[in-house]
């Protein structure tokens, strides 16, 4: 509670989009919603009409890209069968079971090690390195909250409207750190991977978000998070990674694939067709307007 207070003291945008989003904002109509939520993380409204910017063409996007199979590929178990039909099962973190409710989990019968992720929502994952230290009764609120959430509401973004919610366990999995998983998260824009970010120190509450273009150069900018001052060494298998990524991302104007490489082996993650919903600012301002560019958008040409 008071690290949320010195936030909203710190920073009063956040703490305005946080007020929209619990109160008001769920009457609000769409694009309302989308101007005031970008003016608490911009602190400016977007051009909606003719963006320029990368989170500006976001914007655009949740108004105008509105595809029912959509729902499919956000929703974290079914998207699972997309991606095995065109890349292949070894690409999918194993299934252990899907389930209705929370009253439909079967504990015991669940090995020492797994993982519980609600299938429609962002944030709701319980890590279970060791079943007999797991506090199941915080783990059951954590689904709990996570199954009583649309995660539309939230930032307007169409594909989630419709997605069921359920819980589904995995298999454990950690990669050489034995504590974590690296995020590899490919931006690509009508096929093709423009630049990625890879997410470390998770499991620490201090994550640390370091972009690289396909040729694996360090890129200058930050959003949302610092640079690591860990070393990165680029994968065996980053060539590969790109390729699997722009395969997935084949037919979409944008989407962002998110792979895992777990000891060489490359794993699928999910896909992510607005990235931190366009309400998070780069620094220095210029990459929005950079990769902006890249994202095409029928009513704006080649802006």
């Amino acid at each position: 509670m008071e690290n949320r207070l010195y936030k909203a003291i710190k920073d009063p945008y956040w703490a305005f989009g946080v007020i929209l989003r619990r109160t008001i904002g769920r009457w609000m109509n769409d694009r309302s919603f989308i101007r005031w939520e970008y003016f608490s993380g911009m602190g400016k409204f977007p051009d909606l009409d003719n963006p320029t910017t990368y989170n500006e063409k976001l914007q655009w996007l949740k108004l105008h890209d509105i595809h029912r199979e959509y729902t499919q590929l956000v929703d974290k178990y079914e998207c699972k069968e997309m991606v095995r039909r065109l890349i292949g099962d070894e690409y999918i973190i194993p299934t252990l079971a899907v389930y209705d409710s929370l009253d439909e989990i079967d504990f015991d019968k669940l090995p020492n090690q797994f993982v519980l992720k609600t299938t429609h929502d962002s944030g709701g994952v319980v890590v279970c390195p060791d079943k007999t230290k797991l506090d199941w009764k915080a783990a059951r609120r954590k689904l709990e909250k996570s199954l009583r959430h649309n995660f539309f509401y939230e930032h307007r973004e169409y594909p989630y409207k419709n997605v069921k919610p359920r819980i589904i366990a995995e298999k454990y999995m950690v990669d050489e750190s034995g504590t974590e998983l690296k995020d590899y998260k490919f931006f690509c824009f009508d096929g093709k991977c423009k630049m990625l970010f890879i997410a470390t120190d998770r499991n620490t509450g201090d994550v640390k978000f370091d972009f690289y273009d396909p040729d694996f150069n360090h890129l200058p900018f930050v959003q949302g998070h610092p640079w690591t001052t860990k070393e990165i060494k680029k994968p065996e298998g980053f060539s590969k990674m790109i390729a699997l990524a722009e395969e997935l991302s084949k037919g979409f104007r944008h989407v962002r694939v998110d792979l895992y490489d777990i000891n060489g082996k490359i794993y699928f993650g999910e896909l992510t067709f607005f990235h931190f919903s366009g309400n998070v600012p780069f620094e220095p301002e210029i990459w929005d307007y950079k990769i902006g560019e890249w994202l095409k958008l029928p009513e704006t040409g080649s802006k």
